[in-house]
């Protein structure tokens, strides 16, 4: 499979910002081809960065601005092939069936057990991605960015990463490893960064996507982390910054697969 991605962003800084972006496709040995390139300017100039990755691959660009910045950002890759499933240590599931930030699984546990009884493996994961379907309503902009699931199951709405913490809280109550990825997602709309869950079961990660909005089998991994503290596309680790402009783009070269939520998946 051909996918080809696209991101453009421009931000403006506050004097003395430091920036993480996550942008880029995640590193993956299993992939053909990762045919990509990178503009980061201000003022048609060349912005310096490093770039850190992540213990999943995913890549960050690191950069710091000294003065008040336009930043305009052009991102575009064309993945060629499958990449290999993701692995994960020990010590990786111990801290993906903690409490998270944003996925508050202590809190949601007498919701988790009452509604999903003693299901256990492939029935659970297929009933709480059925569950988090039906329960909520995808509106674009109707959730803060200090919600988590349990004001996101309170308010019964939200957009994809919404979703995704209340699947992955309900999860981790039921001592099932839980994560969220940032992914690029043909097929998505309305087109943006896309969130979903995934799950431990039986040695793998196996992929949720609650809202239900793109087929699993063309996402490409951007970044994974126990909730969207951990993935967010920009942020700041200093300073402050506005976003003025967000275009994404994601397609196949040819027809895009066929969903079908029963099917057990992995990112690749």
């Amino acid at each position: 499979m051909e996918r080809n991605v696209a991101a453009t962003l421009v931000f403006k800084t506050a004097a003395d910002t430091k920036v993480a972006m996550a942008i880029a496709v995640a590193n993956n040995p299993g992939y053909h081809s990762v045919i990509e390139t990178l503009s980061i300017t201000v003022n048609g100039d060349d912005v310096p960065y490093s770039e850190l990755v992540d213990h999943h691959g995913g890549r960050f660009q690191y950069m710091e601005f000294a003065e008040p910045s336009e930043v305009t950002v052009d991102y575009r890759a064309t993945v060629h092939g499958f990449g290999e499933a993701d692995a994960s240590s020990q010590m990786e599931l111990i801290r993906y069936v903690r409490p998270s930030r944003y996925a508050e699984s202590d809190r949601l546990l007498p919701t988790s057990y009452a509604e999903f009884g003693t299901l256990r493996g492939a029935e659970l994961l297929h009933a709480v991605r059925n569950w988090v379907n039906g329960e909520l309503r995808y509106v674009s902009g109707s959730s803060r960015g200090t919600d988590g699931a349990v004001e996101t199951l309170l308010h019964r709405k939200g957009v994809c990463r919404d979703f995704a913490h209340l699947a992955i809280a309900l999860l981790r109550s039921k001592d099932v490893p839980a994560r969220l990825a940032a992914v690029y997602a043909p097929g998505l709309s309305p087109m943006d960064f896309h969130a979903v869950a995934e799950a431990y079961l039986d040695g793998a990660w196996r992929v949720i996507d609650p809202t239900g909005l793109a087929p699993r089998e063309s996402m490409v991994r951007i970044t994974t982390g126990r909730d969207s503290s951990d993935t967010a596309f920009l942020s700041t680790v200093g300073g402050s910054l506005s976003l003025r402009t967000l275009k994404v783009s994601a397609s196949v070269n040819g027809e895009l697969p066929v969903e079908d939520p029963r099917e057990l998946m992995s990112l690749r």
